[in-house]
C-alpha cells in the first residue's frame, strides 16, 4: 500500500507576513506621496511588488485598508510616563509625540487625512475613535497620578486637561506645520502646567533623547 503526501488546495490563501509588511509599507509611502484622494490600490501594489489580489485578499477596498492603517500606528508604543512630577511625564510625553510627528511619512500623512475626514465620514468616525481613546489612555493616566500626588487640584477636568495637554503639539505640527525646537518644548511644558493650575516649577528630570 502506498501513500502520497497531502498537497495544499490550489490557489489557497496564504497570507505571508513578509507580504502583509511590504503592503503597509507601500500604503504609507503611496499615502504622503499622492494623498488619499489620488491614492490607488494598484500603485500601492507596484510600490509594494504585489499583485492586487494579494491586497484584495487582506482588505476589501483603499479605505479599509488605510484605516486599519491609522488605528495600528494611534496605537503605536510610548514609553512609560510616570517619572514622579507632572512636568516630567509631560516633557517624557511631548517628546515622545514630537519624535513621532517629526517623520517626514507622518507630517505628510496627518494633515491630509484631518483633511479628508471632513469629506469622508469614515474616515472621520475613525480618527475620532482611535485618537480620542488614545489620548484619554495616555492622558488620563498622566492627570490622575498628578492629582494623587497633590500636583493638580482635586476638582481638574480630566476631559480639558487632556484637550490642553495634546492639542498645542497637534497643532503646532499637523496645522501650523511649524518645527519643534527643545526650548519651545520647556516652554510648552511650564505653559501647559501653569494652565493646569499644577504648582509652581519644581525640578524635573530632562527626558533622555528618543532614537530610532
Amino acid at each position: 500500500m502506498t501513500t502520497e503526501k497531502r498537497r495544499a488546495p490550489a490557489g489557497a490563501a496564504v497570507l505571508r507576513d513578509e507580504i502583509t509588511a511590504a503592503i503597509r509599507r507601500a500604503l504609507m509611502q503611496e499615502l504622503a506621496a499622492v494623498g488619499y484622494g489620488r491614492l490607488s490600490i494598484e500603485a500601492v501594489a507596484r510600490r509594494a511588488g504585489v499583485s492586487k489580489t494579494a491586497i484584495y485578499r487582506r482588505w476589501s477596498s483603499k479605505l479599509d485598508l488605510v484605516l486599519e492603517i491609522v488605528a495600528a500606528a494611534a496605537q503605536g508604543k510610548l514609553p512609560a510616563l510616570d517619572t514622579g512630577t507632572l512636568r516630567g511625564d509631560l516633557a517624557l510625553l511631548f517628546q515622545a509625540v514630537a519624535h513621532a510627528l517629526r517623520h517626514p511619512l507622518a507630517s505628510q500623512i496627518i494633515p491630509d487625512l484631518l483633511a479628508e475626514a471632513a469629506r469622508n465620514p469614515s474616515i472621520d468616525e475613525t480618527l475620532r475613535r482611535v485618537l480620542h481613546a488614545r489620548q484619554q489612555e495616555i492622558g488620563g493616566r498622566l492627570v490622575t497620578r498628578a492629582v494623587q500626588r497633590g500636583e493638580l487640584p482635586s476638582d481638574t477636568d480630566p476631559d480639558a486637561a487632556i484637550d490642553l495637554i495634546v492639542g498645542p503639539l497637534y497643532w503646532r505640527l499637523a496645522v501650523a506645520r511649524l518645527p519643534l525646537t527643545d526650548r519651545y518644548l520647556d516652554n510648552l511644558v511650564e505653559s501647559v502646567a501653569a494652565g493646569l493650575g499644577a504648582d509652581g516649577a519644581l525640578p524635573r528630570p530632562r527626558a533622555a533623547p528618543i532614537s530610532g
